[in-house]
């Protein structure tokens, strides 16, 4: 979920953000004095509206700060008519401001909110930016461990062995055997009995899975069919079409006689709804978070599985660019985007302990016991409360994130662009920028204003853009500089996505946790060979070369630079791909590039008038065999 919210008219000028305004120079609020002006309209039908909210204020009103547990839901909202920002932006719709107050269809409703709110909506707790503000302490940074991949550093690891990281012999081992037992048992008394597959064949089965997913076809049957349209040797070549079939009907991942008694608890308090993936689930988080550790700056946030499966896991949200799914709340790492744990939401708990899912969440990911303390944690509106980031604070993480308006007692005044106000409650700062929207932020480690600038192409009255620079507060840069660390593992995750639709919920589970294993093992490789100074893989080829070894079918050992060695047969010249103009390569003797390779020796050589490398790359080779 990106968090970012840029504007379709934003450009990039010196590597600043440029927002161009439609509208005016400076001032671009939203209906303000529209607003004002409607509030003072039909008192009557106002009162009405507010005298339906008593018993919902009440509720509200008896909590303190303290107490305060936020947890809002469209439904909830609708109900009670609350002026808020949208819960999660699109994917596709980012802009320069993370957050902003959007103006609500019903009118005269400021005053309603104002009475539920932790805080004084008096205007005389704001401050300017002119005010001097006290820093606060800025964390110490201990980790639990090194932040970085967990491995050896000198350790040179195949595709094949980052990836063996997280989907091990062990857990191969578990999904074979409960995928034999759940094929015999739904094969028994048929005619056709199941034929037991071997860890070869379930690795066999996920290279295809991620081969899918880098060439993609409409069906299944696609990748085996033989007509000249399609002719795709490989899958054919790795396994057969109705064994892959076969497997995928098959593939479980629990013991089927502990889904058999979980199934007797259906309706009861001991029933667990994740027990066919149980086994894998947790061993996937264990892996994660023992592969590697995450660098000071974190975020979590929501992730969407795409299904359309009737089961009570699934859940709606309109704002996502997946709308139908399984929501999982991740955590992690803002600059490689590596996901570090993350569990999946299985709906509202009814329990005392409970403080909503947006504190529960947060805390459940934010183990200062696994990653240890000084972390700056960022997170969006949807967990941002007084309550969550104090509580934070107690543990030694620091937290960061956008505000709803309707939590701090924001009210609308007029003011130009750029214009940045500010107060501190305790060890919380809540800060509000002015932009194209307003802009709420909450930070336990941030000053108010640092006099940092951003850049803006702003429409002058003379009708002429121009680029100007607005005073921005620090916690708006560093919010969209580390808030998108989820969303850059949903980015990587969705090139090459392996999800396949099928009508087995756990099965989902299964696609989606070897795209995680894929993407964090990818991000492992891209971290080890940056420590080596070398290049790394893209994620394409990195893909293919797994799953060359998944199925068998890479070489043995890379092929070793072939030595200039005479041979009896005679040295001819050829092209390389038949087309002087096509395929040059850097010739063996000296820094240019040929299109002419030895028939023989197999090496680039130039073979022009006045470059003839080819006739000294062999005198030199007589020369060798001579002595």
């Amino acid at each position: 979920m990106d968090k970012t919210l840029k504007d379709n008219t934003e450009e990039y000028v010196n590597g600043n953000t440029v927002q161009q305004d439609e509208n005016d120079e400076v001032i671009d609020l939203e209906e303000s004095s529209d607003e004002s002006a409607a509030s003072s309209v039909d008192s009557t039908e106002e009162q009405m509206f507010l005298d339906g909210l008593d018993p919902f204020l009440d509720r509200l009103s008896d909590t303190s700060d303290d107490d305060w547990y936020p947890e809002v839901t469209p439904q909830k909202k609708k109900r009670s008519g609350l002026s808020s920002v949208s819960p999660s932006p699109a994917k596709s719709c980012r802009s320069g401001s993370p957050a902003s107050v959007q103006s609500g269809k019903r009118k005269g409703r400021k005053s309603s909110a104002s009475r539920s709110l932790p805080f004084s909506s008096s205007e005389q707790k704001w401050k300017s930016a002119d005010e001097p503000d006290v820093e606060p302490t800025q964390p110490i940074f201990r980790p639990k461990n090194k932040p970085g991949p967990q491995l050896i550093s000198t350790a040179t690891c195949s595709p094949l062995q980052y990836f063996e990281l997280f989907f091990s012999k062990s857990v191969l081992q578990t999904v074979v055997e409960n995928t034999n037992a759940y094929g015999a048992m739904r094969r028994e008394g048929t005619k056709r009995q199941w034929e037991n597959i071997s860890i070869k064949d379930l690795k066999s089965f996920i290279a295809l899975v991620i081969y899918m997913g880098v060439l993609k076809c409409f069906k299944l049957t696609d990748y085996w069919k033989k007509s000249d349209l399609y002719s795709l040797p490989y899958p054919a070549r790795i396994m057969s079409g109705r064994k892959f079939s076969s497997i995928c009907v098959g593939l479980h991942f629990s013991d089927p006689k502990v889904d058999a008694e979980n199934d007797k608890k259906r309706g009861t308090p001991e029933y667990d709804r994740l027990c066919k993936i149980k086994p894998l689930y947790q061993d996937m988080r264990d892996a994660c978070r023992a592969s590697f550790h995450p660098s000071q700056n974190i975020s979590i946030d929501e992730r969407m599985v795409a299904s359309k499966a009737r089961n009570g896991l699934k859940q709606y949200m309109k704002n996502k660019p997946t709308k139908w799914g399984y929501k999982l709340f991740v955590l992690a790492d803002s600059r490689c985007g590596y996901t570090w744990d993350f569990f999946i939401y299985e709906g509202k708990i009814k329990s005392e302990k409970s403080k909503g899912i947006s504190y529960d969440s947060v805390m459940i990911l934010a183990n200062e016991k696994l990653l240890g303390s000084g972390y700056k944690l960022f997170v969006d509106n949807f967990y941002t409360s007084p309550k969550l980031f104090r509580d934070l604070l107690h543990k030694k993480i620091w937290a960061c994130g956008t505000v709803r308006a309707n939590r701090i007692g924001h009210l609308k005044t007029q003011a130009p662009r750029g214009n940045i106000r500010w107060f501190r409650e305790d060890d919380l700062l809540f800060v509000e920028w002015k932009d194209r929207r307003d802009v709420l932020m909450c930070s336990t480690f941030h000053k108010a204003y640092n006099g940092d600038s951003i850049k803006r192409n702003v429409k002058g009255a003379d009708g002429v853009w121009a680029i100007q620079d607005f005073p921005v507060p620090a916690a708006v840069l560093d919010y969209n500089k580390h808030m998108g660390g989820v969303d850059l593992s949903d980015a990587l995750i969705g090139y090459y996505t392996v999800l396949h639709k099928t009508k087995k919920w756990y099965r989902t589970f299964f696609f989606h946790f070897v795209d995680i294993a894929v993407v964090n093992a990818f991000i492992l490789h891209q971290q080890m060979a940056k420590m080596k100074n070398q290049k790394p893989l893209t994620q394409k080829a990195f893909r293919e070369a797994l799953v060359a070894e998944l199925a068998g079918t890479a070489p043995a050992s890379a092929p070793a630079q072939e030595q200039p060695v005479p041979a009896t047969d005679s040295h001819l010249p050829t092209y390389l791909k038949g087309d002087s103009t096509f395929g040059r390569r850097k010739c063996k003797m000296c820094p240019c590039k040929t299109p002419v390779m030895c028939t023989t020796c197999r090496v680039h050589l130039c073979f022009v008038p006045k470059r003839d490398c080819f006739s000294k790359w062999h005198e030199l080779a007589d020369e060798s065999d001579t002595e």
